[in-house]
C-alpha cells in the first residue's frame, strides 16, 4: 500500500487513481483497507477511490508516542491526510466510526458531500455492546492483545460484543486476518487503540451534530434497517438535522454495510456522486 506521513505518523491507503470524482472511504475500529474492496471494485472504474488505513487497529505502522489518538484528534488526522494528498471535491463516505461527522463540520473546505452509513452518532459512543466491550478491554492493562487472539476463532468473532451484531453473515477469514494483522503483531498499535479508547471525548458527537445543522454540502444518510449497534432512528435525526440530507435502509444487512451489501452501498454511493459532479 502507499503511505504518507503525517503529524501523526505513517498513514497507509489505497488509492485507484483516475480523473473522476474523488471518493473516499473511512471505517471504524480494528478495520482497514479491506472492509471496503467488494463496494471499490464497482465504483473504481469511474471514481477515484481512496481508502485510508486510520490509526484504529487496522493499521501497521504504530503512531508517533505522543500523537493524539482522541477521536478528536483523529478526525483532525483524517482532514490532515485529505490536505496532504490534495484532495479536493471529495465525497467523505464513513461506516461505524463517528469521526468523519466532526471532520466534516471542521474541516469541509475539501468536502464536497458526505455519506453516513451505519455509525456513532450523539450519545452513541461507544456504540452498543461492541463499543462497550471495546471499551473495557482498552482500559484493561494489555487488554487489547486478547482481544485479537480470541478474534481469530470465528465462533467469538460471531458473539454479539466483538462483530455478531456488526455484520450480518460471517466476517470472511482472509478479511478478519488483515484487520488483526497489526494488532496482533505491534505492541505499539495495540498501544494506539487503548489512547484512543482512554483520551476521546465521547461528548463530540453531540457537538458535531449541532454543527451539522449548518453543513451547507449535501449529504446521504444511508442506514441497515434493522441495526442492532447503530439505531436507525439516529440515522433519521442526522437526515432531519443536516440542512441538505437524504436518507435511505438498506435491508437485510447490520452495520457493516459495506460487507453485508457492498453492491447496494456502491450503488448508492455512486448515485450521490454523480448528482454532485451533474450540480457543479
Amino acid at each position: 500500500m502507499p503511505s504518507v506521513e503525517l503529524s501523526s505518523g505513517i498513514i497507509e491507503y489505497d488509492d485507484t487513481g483516475g480523473d473522476g470524482a474523488v471518493v473516499v472511504l473511512v471505517g471504524g475500529l480494528l478495520m482497514d483497507a479491506t472492509l471496503w474492496q467488494r463496494v471499490v471494485s464497482p465504483l473504481a472504474p469511474t471514481f477515484r477511490c481512496v481508502v485510508p488505513v486510520l490509526p484504529l487497529g487496522g493499521h501497521r505502522h504504530a503512531m508517533h508516542a505522543d500523537a493524539d489518538q482522541s477521536l478528536h484528534g483523529l478526525a483532525a488526522l483524517l482532514a490532515e491526510l485529505l490536505e496532504r494528498l490534495d484532495l479536493t471535491d471529495v465525497v467523505l463516505v464513513s461506516v461505524d466510526w463517528g469521526g468523519p461527522q466532526i471532520t466534516a463540520v471542521r474541516h469541509p473546505e475539501r468536502i464536497a458531500g458526505i455519506v453516513l452509513m451505519s455509525q456513532e452518532a450523539f450519545d452513541n459512543i461507544p456504540p452498543g455492546l461492541p463499543g462497550r466491550f471495546a471499551t473495557i478491554a482498552g482500559r484493561m492493562p494489555g487488554g487489547i492483545f486478547p482481544v485479537a487472539q480470541t478474534l481469530r476463532v470465528p465462533f467469538m468473532r460471531r458473539m454479539p460484543m466483538t462483530f455478531g451484531w456488526m455484520a450480518k453473515r460471517p466476517i470472511p477469514k482472509p478479511v478478519i486476518a488483515s484487520w488483526l494483522e497489526g494488532i496482533r503483531h505491534n505492541r505499539g498499535v495495540r498501544r494506539d487503540v487503548a489512547k484512543y479508547v482512554r483520551t476521546s471525548d465521547y461528548h463530540g458527537l453531540i457537538d458535531a451534530a449541532d454543527e451539522l445543522a449548518r453543513f451547507e454540502r449535501p449529504a446521504l444518510v444511508l442506514w441497515a434497517a434493522h441495526d442492532k449497534v447503530m439505531p436507525p432512528d439516529h440515522g433519521r435525526r442526522l437526515a432531519e438535522i443536516i440542512p441538505n440530507a437524504r436518507y435511505e435502509q438498506i435491508d437485510d444487512a447490520y452495520t457493516l454495510l459495506p460487507l453485508d451489501q457492498p453492491g447496494l452501498v456502491a450503488e448508492h454511493i455512486a448515485r450521490f456522486a454523480k448528482q454532485l459532479v451533474t450540480a457543479d
